[in-house]
């Protein structure tokens, strides 16, 4: 078995997944509110070579996970842009049903609904869409999220956390999906609200391309040891069949 051969695939297929993570990241680093894809990578041992006492380590696929690092916070002056404060997340309704997302841009419809960029209702906590007064201007909102218009209070805004140890997949608008129920949470100062701000994407774009071009020379150092495997392996096989004759 031509161990060094298979371990330097495992070891392409592991770096060509990480280049697509690193694609994806790139892509959305100037979208709000968006979450980086990350990648945890494991050693295998083949059990062969375990039972033949050898030591042999391939790299597994990696598995992905979903980043729920904060994002840089711009302030933009516009009273419809909101940030979230802590841990918790917006909650949007779409037709594939409840996403999250720290992607604060609401936009008011001619009706008063308050809705995301590609038209998706905010939801409070009870999970129903938020409706103002489109008659009353711009609201007013408070670090708990209450929505006020007139000093009257007329909605608020849904904040949810995620259960311990939820797994994340990507949805619509920037957002995410838990494999577990969120919990509504009550906004307060420490974890609510901040109006007329804006939460970034949470990915760094300096230090994705320098994962990008250690990725790049890792493939080609990987290459390059496959390629001398090989031709190490037709140099036996002639140096071999020649002493045979």
């Amino acid at each position: 078995m031509q161990n060094p051969v298979y371990v330097g695939v495992s070891g392409q297929i592991s770096l060509e997944k990480r280049m697509e993570t690193i694609a994806r990241n790139m892509a959305n680093v100037n979208t709000p509110g968006f979450r980086s894809e990350e990648m945890k990578f494991e050693s295998l041992v083949s059990p062969v070579a375990r039972d033949n006492n050898q030591n042999v380590n391939f790299s597994s696929a990696g598995k992905s996970y979903i980043s729920t690092n904060r994002g840089p916070v711009t302030q933009t002056g516009n009273p419809l842009d909101v940030a979230v404060n802590g841990d918790s997340y917006f909650s949007l309704q779409t037709p594939n049903g409840q996403v999250y997302t720290r992607d604060g841009r609401m936009i008011m419809t001619p009706e008063g609904g308050l809705v995301s960029v590609q038209g998706y209702p905010f939801l409070d906590n009870g999970g129903a869409p938020i409706q103002i007064d489109p008659a009353n201007g711009a609201p007013r909102i408070s670090a708990d999220g209450a929505i006020y218009q007139n000093n009257l209070q007329v909605a608020a805004i849904g904040l949810y956390q995620f259960q311990p140890d939820s797994k994340l997949s990507y949805g619509p608008n920037a957002s995410v999906v838990p494999d577990k129920a969120p919990i509504p949470m009550q906004g307060d100062a420490a974890n609510g609200v901040v109006q007329g701000f804006l939460e970034n994407s949470n990915v760094n774009g300096v230090v994705e391309m320098t994962r990008l071009i250690e990725v790049s020379r890792a493939f080609e150092r990987v290459e390059a040891m496959m390629r001398q495997q090989e031709e190490r392996g037709t140099q036996a096989i002639q140096t071999l069949g020649g002493k045979s004759q």
